[in-house]
């Protein structure tokens, strides 16, 4: 199977979606497979990926996500450089020095004798030529010099309308927050004096009669609202004369480039700022705990959490069919399997889980789920709705897979142990010792083994159609996180994964 090509085999998650294991990540504290839509995304820095320049947030929302020093090419988008030119430069001619009259003034004044130039840059793409001389930009003293950016005819409307929701949002904030004051009860006749949330004041006040300080309130600006007009430009009269040359004429992709304007011939196309990356980390919604966090430098591509679902679950590969699949014929299908954990599995493929397979799972996830209330440190903060929690948790909903599997399997006769992974296993020439294997197993080395799976297409099924096979992975995980203080051995869990694997499709029948 090519890189590039799909895989067959796509594991389950928590919110029904199929995706292969590479694309997936497992939470050590539900435990749960977990796909992008079942976590939530984090920024956790902005950099420009040209000069590597980590910018705070801040800043960014600031520079509207663009860095100030790189530039994007408006032709081809690919990265601007810096090129250095000389130009002649025009020396005045010499005056003559205080106090020198008559005879001994120089009649005329002298040109310089050596010629002198300076050093200038401009922004050039290495890709298809285009510079910035090409539109009239003219050339900086220096190679981060401050080069011109092309605004937007509409950015004083932008920037007025922003200020008015500004403070529309403002004002109801702040009528949100009186209205919950004044329908705060009163905890006690004295409240604490210790009390940081700045509530103490306002209840002191009352119980002393006096007048509260009142928050001076913002009203919204007034704005001009738009209005609509009739009146369109018309078209230049050689519109339908001329004829027209494409190489002058911008693409779509160079339009949507400078949404500002949208210019429509090359000479007005102007260099675009940078966008800037992110680097963003991964949080269960159901524990709030990190399954992905990156290191914070550009430079680096370490992660420090990286909780991949192929560290942690056991890998299957689909080898090939014994036999030409034809329906209602029972057939054979070479799984391969790999452990990519530290402790040895022992796995079971199952046609459905068993009922009371979720009881020894409900008192690890319980520890979880104490998580998921609000801790408070001040009986004023409950009563006004404010949490110390960052966010709250997302109660998780159970859907069905929508993925309907159109072939039978035979249930293998036992469980099966797949050793650990042991990297030092694959240079030993030492043969091992033949043991005794249940027959399904083709043959095992190191922490992979090869399974002959039996299952039969359905009856009903045309030349064509593609054969899916759906089962149930039982395997034994040994988690070395602890939720609860008393446990802090490492513990081991029966978990399961529902897999689908797409065998191919069925072959037309030949004539005898």
């Amino acid at each position: 199977m090519s890189f590039m090509q799909p895989s067959p085999v796509k594991y389950a998650c928590s919110c029904g979606i199929l995706n292969p294991i590479n694309k997936l990540f497992f939470c050590r504290h539900c435990p749960k497979l977990r796909c992008g839509f079942c976590v939530c995304h984090e920024i956790e820095s902005h950099f420009c990926s040209n000069c590597l320049e980590n910018i705070p947030s801040s800043e960014a929302r600031h520079k509207k996500n663009c860095c100030a020093n790189c530039f994007d090419c408006p032709c081809c988008q690919h990265t601007l450089s810096a090129r250095a030119t000389t130009v002649p430069v025009v020396r005045k001619p010499e005056e003559p020095k205080d106090g020198e009259s008559g005879a001994e003034a120089t009649p005329s004044p002298k040109p310089s004798a050596m010629p002198t130039t300076k050093k200038m840059y401009y922004l050039s793409c290495l890709s298809c030529r285009w510079t910035t001389r090409d539109v009239g930009i003219p050339d900086q003293g220096v190679a981060t010099g401050t080069w011109p950016d092309n605004e937007c005819l509409y950015q004083a409307r932008f920037n007025t309308l922003m200020e008015y929701y500004q403070s529309v949002v403002l004002q109801d904030k702040q009528e949100k927050q009186e209205f919950l004051r004044r329908k705060t009860p009163k905890q006690h006749k004295f409240p604490s004096l210790t009390d940081r949330t700045g509530l103490t004041v306002s209840l002191i006040r009352r119980q002393i009669g006096w007048t509260e300080k009142s928050v001076p309130k913002t009203k919204p600006i007034n704005i001009a609202p738009a209005e609509a007009s009739a009146e369109v430009e018309p078209l230049p009269e050689d519109i339908f004369t001329q004829p027209i040359n494409l190489r002058n004429i911008t693409t779509v992709a160079q339009r949507h480039s400078q949404p500002a304007d949208q210019p429509t011939a090359v000479n007005k196309l102007y260099p675009q700022r940078r966008s800037l990356w992110i680097k963003r980390s991964l949080r269960c919604r159901q524990c709030e705990h990190n399954l992905i966090k990156p290191e914070y430098h550009p430079t680096s591509i370490k992660y420090r959490i990286q909780l991949f679902a192929s560290y942690h679950v056991p890998e299957v590969i689909m080898v090939r069919c014994e036999q030409p699949l034809q329906p209602g014929q029972s057939n054979a299908i070479l799984l391969k399997l790999a452990n990519p954990t530290m402790y040895d599995m022992t796995i079971s493929i199952l046609e459905a889980v068993p009922e009371d397979a979720q009881i020894n799972t409900d008192a690890f996830q319980q520890a979880c789920r104490i998580k998921e209330e609000a801790i408070t440190s001040s009986p004023l903060l409950k009563t006004t709705g404010v949490t110390l929690a960052r966010q709250n948790s997302t109660r998780e909903v159970k859907r069905e897979v929508r993925e309907l599997a159109n072939a039978s399997i035979v249930p293998l006769e036992s469980p099966f142990v797949l050793s650990q992974r042991d990297d030092s296993k694959e240079f030993d020439e030492d043969v091992q010792a033949p043991i005794e294997e249940p027959k399904f197993i083709v043959w095992r080395k190191g922490n992979k083994v090869l399974i002959r799976l039996q299952f039969s297409p359905a009856a009903d099924l045309q030349p064509g159609n593609k054969v899916t096979l759906g089962f149930y992975m039982q395997y034994t995980y040994v988690n070395t996180v602890s939720n609860t203080p008393d446990k802090k051995d490492p513990t081991t869990h029966a978990l399961y994964s529902r897999i689908f694997i797409e065998a191919g499709e069925i072959a037309p029948q030949t004539a005898n």
